[in-house]
């Protein structure tokens, strides 16, 4: 109870830091604008940089480009700062993902509210940039997380669970809501509307089960294999329906191309990575041990994988740095030196009993298999933020003056849910309301489905608030429903395998 009541006190400095910060990126903007002078202001296409003109009557653009530089630095602190503020979320035991997003739309539509500070965020292509190497990144962790032995392991129902949890949303989404709710727009952003609704966002239902201490039950093993399989087929949806959205109406000989494209890529690369990653691991030891050249290593076949899949097989980066994670198993990395904390604790316990010798040992292998998860921490912690933040921000508020959108938007979360609580029929024996709950929110994975439609052009600013609306709500909900049900004293909600 002390606790809470000194929260507020605690909260207070937080929230001056921040104002403080805002009010010093307002006036540092407009000191810089006013510095400019209009007649030095040169036109490009479309936009308009400020660039000093010499005697010559030519401009040079060095000073300007600095001052572009320097703003983004800025801004990237405000979106920082912001992203970790709105993690105060987790306090009523929401995810981060949902406060940035959150923060995302306060700070995109905070011109509504006179205040047009952030404005300057949406042009500024180094944010852009960062933010889109984010997902990438993200992707890329995700990957190393998941684990293709035990796909195999997690047996028929985590597939049947997966499969159903995903063409249940799509046909829906695309055939049936979409057309029905949301009359004359293109099939290839219907295509885009069904694909948001097959993702599943692991790390929420994950993280949930991890904090009640859930994660070895029968529930548990089927939700996370079932979103692993998840991950798999919506990225090879995205594939698809990004090539469609790029080269327009195709046949259905067209079509298997792009999927048998994206499967001989996801295979391929699963394979060919697996039988050279250790040849390649072991040449860069032969260089250097150190964990430089492990965290280059690793970093290379993420950029690598990302670079083919776009530039040869006409797939999203991401599905590229998503196969490079599953590719990277901790075996590859054996020949590498471990975290230093790690090689320490191995020195020191080498007289140790036996029986504590060997609980220590296990503990340490859990961590130097991790390493690697480790090692793309601090990347994660500065880019992946910026990636929900900036997507938040454009969720334009305005389009929920409409009625219509907000109708649409409720009724697809309806379809959202109950597209993947139906998915909890083929659970097995295990209860199939909590695997069903599980599958339910979208988190990041929607998120990211939704941002690659914008880019494409294909998602409209209306598609994408009600695909933000469906995202916000089914992350709300399944945490909490999935506490209370976990929490229930039934026999077989708490069946461990």
């Amino acid at each position: 109870m002390n606790n809470q009541k000194g929260m507020p006190k605690k909260i207070i400095p937080i929230l001056v830091a921040v104002a403080l910060l805002l009010t010093g990126a307002h006036a540092t903007l407009a000191a810089a604008d006013a510095h400019d002078d209009p007649a030095d202001t040169v036109v490009v296409g479309e936009e308009t940089s400020h660039a000093p003109v010499g005697d010559d009557g030519e401009a040079h653009g060095e000073e300007g480009g600095h001052h572009a530089d320097i703003s983004t630095f800025l801004w990237i602190a405000v979106l920082l700062v912001a992203a970790k503020l709105s993690s105060l979320i987790e306090r009523i035991g929401q995810p981060a993902v949902l406060g940035e997003l959150l923060m995302g739309v306060f700070l995109g539509n905070a011109i509504l509210l006179g205040i047009p500070w952030f404005e300057a965020i949406r042009g500024d292509a180094i944010i852009s940039f960062l933010a889109e190497f984010g997902v990438i990144l993200l992707l890329f962790t995700i990957g190393l997380e998941s684990n293709i032995s035990e796909m195999r392991r997690v047996g028929k129902n985590a597939f049947l669970v997966a499969v159903v949890g995903v063409v249940a949303p799509f046909v829906l989404g695309t055939y049936i809501v979409g057309p029905w709710l949301l009359p004359g727009l293109s099939s290839a952003a219907y295509l885009f509307l069904g694909a948001a609704l097959t993702a599943t966002s692991v790390g929420i239902t994950a993280r949930v089960f991890q904090d009640l201490g859930k994660l070895q039950t029968t529930e548990a093993k089927i939700v996370l294999g079932a979103a692993v399989f998840d991950d798999v087929f919506g990225l090879i949806i995205l594939a698809i329906v990004s090539a469609i959205a790029t080269v327009g109406a195709i046949s259905g000989g067209a079509l298997a191309v792009i999927v048998g494209k994206a499967l001989v890529f996801l295979i391929g690369a699963i394979v060919l990575g697996q039988l050279f990653a250790p040849r390649l691991s072991w040449a860069f030891s032969r260089i250097h041990t150190g964990v430089g050249m492990k965290f280059t290593l690793a970093v290379t076949f993420m950029f690598v994988f990302a670079y083919l899949a776009k530039q040869f097989f006409g797939l999203e980066a991401i599905i590229g740095a998503f196969a490079a994670g599953l590719v990277l198993d901790p075996v590859h990395f054996d020949f590498f030196r471990d975290a230093e904390l790690v090689e320490d604790v191995k020195k020191h316990t080498q007289h140790a009993d036996p029986k504590i010798k060997e609980q220590i040992k296990k503990i340490v292998a859990h961590h130097s298999h991790k390493h690697i998860e480790d090692l793309m921490q601090p990347l994660v912690y500065l880019l992946v933020p910026l990636f929900f933040v900036r997507t938040g921000m454009d969720v334009d508020l305005r389009t929920l003056a409409e009625g219509s959108v907000v109708l649409v938007a409720l009724v697809v979360t309806l379809v959202a849910f109950f597209g993947k609580y139906a998915a909890g029929i083929f659970a097995g024996d295990a209860n199939k309301h909590i695997v069903g709950i599980g599958m339910v929110p979208r988190g990041e994975v929607g998120l990211i489905f939704a941002a690659v439609g914008r880019e494409l052009g294909v998602v409209s600013g209306s598609v994408f608030s009600v695909i933000v609306i469906m995202v916000i709500i089914t992350t709300l909900m399944a945490p909490p429903l999935l506490t209370w049900l976990l929490n229930k004293p039934d026999k077989q909600a708490s069946a461990v395998a």
